[in-house]
């Protein structure tokens, strides 16, 4: 794992010294991504400067230095991540006469670059990687991201000069770098706690959408990005040619191709382990690891005190029937938040999902004893996980049959009750929540539930579901969200299925935009790698395939998965209700963060900086501090961005 950065500026006989000194400049910004070598590639002639930091991973000599150049010199990449399929790649290539010099992947991708070219290797890599490529030769600039959007990769054109980093620092760097908010991108960040792609908080400045390329001729023109890989595709391939298999098959060829995958990211030169909180998603990668491994596997679990949260007693039951090397640590209140002056450090631009902070506290743990962890994300996307995929559809059938007048009715009125009467009458309420969550989170599940009371349609409630402000122009002085993914119906043809409709959207954005953005951003800010072996694109295409009913059986999700995982783990052990890595927010604003969060959302403050309604923000302030409502998610987006405005403005 490692970090990229670099610009191309127009005009030639640039000075070379001044060149490389920007670019390491820029590159220097992610040492933390990369604190094992540093390297810098530049053209004068052309004005093309490109930066490296590197996390040795895979060929750990001086055979793995970045940037890079091809054997016949036409190629030079700066390049973060992994290629999985690497070995293959190279069998492949030594049969074509190419010959290598080290054993890194890097070398693999530039010996395919000069035998396929950029576009068509791509579409070989099976990986988790963000690469910039010149092509010496034809005077081309070439970025892409892997299918799902592992790793970061952000570009953008300002003043004639072309930026591309792995973080937003590195672009900070730049000494032409002129950073400008995006009201509305702001406005598109409260509605998701994320800035969704393909904007970036800086006007001019994007993220590469997940499965694309994109060319630059000139660093003037910003060219637009070319998918390599639709999941859209993918999923309306899957639906027009279903596994034809039993239920059976379908569980024994899951397997085998996660035995293969999860095997293929356990190639490493340095130490390797995995997170586990004992749910199913990384309960099953830990068990296919061990079974796979002569010898115990590295696990680690981060515990709270307080027990609504704390799911290491779970994961304990895990590693003693796998019998793992396990090492969890209970967190107090007071380490938890000694991370939140670290984030906006730590995220670069605005990002409020609250647990960043144990995903962080957990990623420090791991780097302790490992380089390497695995991790179970995108399970729930893949399998049908989330509790909304269960109760999403009965929801719409109980809002249809309420006339449309009187749907805002209810919701205003189920929203005006105080949270404390709610919750004394719990049970009374539990219809209209997902499930039956734990007491602290009930309020703010019901407080949701009235929320989408009043939608019109299935596209509404999804969007109401995963948005946590979801007016959000009343809070700003200016701004109108992005249109997103979310908003687009044309996702919705030939897929008539609504949690399936819900499982694409949320494998578009939210895991993308949230989820991998939160482990790659915690986890590298302490150099540890993470890998995603539900992720493997070949895992996605294969699971696309497999009928609803093989992922979502008799209202329990991931069906398929957890048969498989019952193989190595007794059903007993796992049976649980679904938990959130998460944090008590609401009452820490209450409490120990109250002073903290009142400066940064001061009303004088708030008239200065000109970004923030000061009457709603001070309304939902002191709702939640009564008890009224319990605010504290989107207290939590506005917070960060002002902390992150402090430190950045």
């Amino acid at each position: 794992m490692c970090g990229i950065a670099g610009f191309w500026k127009n005009s030639a006989d640039q000075n070379s010294d001044w060149l490389s000194e920007t670019a390491s400049t820029m590159a220097k910004t992610l040492i933390h991504r990369g604190p094992d070598d540093s390297g810098t590639w530049v053209n004068p002639e052309v004005g093309i400067a490109l930066g490296h930091r590197r996390l040795s991973i895979i060929d750990i000599s001086n055979a793995g230095h970045q940037p890079m150049v091809s054997a016949g010199g036409r190629y030079v990449i700066t390049y973060n991540g992994e290629v999985y399929n690497f070995h293959e790649l190279r069998q492949q290539l030594e049969e074509l006469e190419h010959r290598f010099k080290g054993h890194s992947d890097t070398e693999v991708m530039l010996a395919a670059f000069v035998q396929w070219g950029v576009e068509e290797s791509v579409k070989k890599f099976n990986g988790m990687f963000a690469l910039a490529v010149w092509d010496c030769r034809d005077r081309l600039l070439w970025l892409a991201r892997d299918r799902i959007g592992e790793k970061p990769l952000y570009y953008g054109v300002q003043n004639g000069t072309l930026f591309f980093a792995s973080e937003l620092k590195a672009i900070r760097a730049h000494p032409q770098f002129e950073p400008k908010i995006d009201r509305n991108a702001l406005a598109s960040y409260l509605r998701f706690s994320y800035v969704p792609t393909p904007y970036s908080i800086y006007e001019g400045i994007w993220k590469l959408l997940p499965g694309h390329l994109i060319c630059f001729k000139s660093p003037a023109v910003l060219s637009k990005s070319q998918p390599y890989w639709s999941l859209d595709n993918v999923m309306k391939h899957g639906s027009q040619n279903s596994f034809s298999g039993s239920e059976n098959d379908a569980a024994d060829e899951l397997e085998k191709r996660l035995q293969k995958t999860v095997r293929s990211r356990m190639v490493s030169d340095v130490p390797l382990g995995a997170f586990l909180s004992g749910g199913i998603d990384s309960s099953t990668i830990v068990a296919l690891m061990q079974s796979q491994s002569d010898r115990p596997v590295n696990t680690f679990t981060i515990g709270f005190h307080e027990q609504e949260f704390n799911e290491a007693v779970y994961a304990k039951k895990v590693v003693e029937y796998l019998g793992t090397n396990h090492t969890e640590l209970y967190i107090s209140p007071q380490e938890t938040m000694d991370v939140i002056p670290k984030l906006p450090d730590m995220y670069d631009e605005p990002f409020a999902d609250s647990s960043q902070i144990p995903t962080h506290l957990i990623s420090a743990l791991a780097r302790k004893h490992v380089t390497v962890a695995l991790s179970g994300d995108g399970g729930d996307e893949l399998f049908v996980g989330y509790n909304r995929y269960l109760h999403a559809q009965k929801r719409w059938r109980l809002i249809e049959s309420i006339p449309i007048k009187f749907r805002k009715i209810i919701s205003e009125l189920i929203m005006s009750i105080p949270i404390n009467v709610f919750e004394k009458t719990y049970k009374g309420f539990e219809f209209f929540v997902q499930g039956k969550p734990r007491i602290p989170q009930f309020s703010e599940k019901l407080q949701k539930a009235a929320q989408t009371i009043s939608v019109s349609d299935q596209n509404q409630l999804f969007k109401r579901l995963v948005s946590i402000i979801y007016m959000p122009e009343r809070y700003l002085c200016s701004g109108t969200e992005y249109t997103s993914i979310i908003d687009d119906w044309s996702l919705r043809k030939g897929n008539s299925e609504f949690v399936s409709t819900m499982q694409k959207l949320d494998l578009l954005t939210y895991l993308p935009d949230d989820l991998l953005l939160k482990v790659d951003r915690a986890s590298m800010a302490v150099s540890l790698e993470t890998r995603v072996p539900f992720l493997d694109h070949d895992i996605v295409e294969f699971v696309m395939n497999l009928p609803l009913e093989f992922k979502l059986k008799d209202d329990q999700g991931k069906y398929l998965l957890r048969k498989i995982l019952y193989k190595y783990v007794p059903k007993e052990i796992m049976e649980r209700p679904k938990m959130g890595f998460t944090v008590p927010l609401g009452e820490w604003l209450k409490d120990s963060l109250q002073d903290w969060a009142y400066n940064l959302i001061d009303p004088a403050r708030l008239n200065t900086e000109g970004y923030f309604k000061v009457d709603p923000v001070m309304q939902m302030w002191n709702e939640h501090l009564d008890g009224r409502t319990n605010w504290g998610h989107q207290l939590w987006n506005i917070l960060i961005f002002q902390s992150w405005l402090e430190k950045y403005s």
